[in-house]
């Protein structure tokens, strides 16, 4: 254990963030998404939600400044019935939270699946929420 870090990080996440690189994505996967059969590095946090984890990877993960979205979500398939996720606007607290009120990139969902496939990682979480996926495009920390 190390002080300030929540518990719901694991080491192997942590020390997956702290690999990537400015413009490497990570994606955080909903319970239904065909995250092992998508990824390159396959990260488990089964029993988490994925706001919660969006929330503790945001207090260390540095949104890429230099793209006008730097958070991408998947897109609703034209014609379901889910409407607007809610859980749509808790990530767009959590983002804002954390400093950044640019506004989400949507990716329709056979783009988003491609895309997944190029990412440095997925995390595949427990989340129930439907179009609860999301990709996290890492930035750089200014010198100072």
């Amino acid at each position: 254990m190390l002080k300030h870090i929540p518990p719901i990080i694991s080491p192997e996440l942590m020390k997956i963030m702290m690999e990537m690189g400015h413009g490497d994505e990570l994606v955080l996967a909903d319970g239904n998404f065909p995250a092992a059969s998508s990824a390159r590095r396959l990260l488990r946090a089964d029993g988490h939600g994925v706001p919660e984890l969006l929330d503790a990877i945001l207090a260390f993960y540095p949104l890429d400044t230099y793209v006008a979205h730097p958070v991408t979500l998947m897109a609703v398939v034209p014609g379901d019935s889910v409407g607007q996720p809610a859980i749509w606007d808790e990530y767009r607290s959590i983002v804002s939270k954390h400093g950044d009120d640019r506004g989400f990139e949507y990716a329709e969902r056979f783009d988003f699946y491609e895309r997944a496939k190029e990412a440095y990682a997925i995390v595949a979480t427990s989340e129930r929420a439907l179009y609860a996926n999301i990709i996290l495009k890492k930035g750089v920390i200014p010198s100072q």
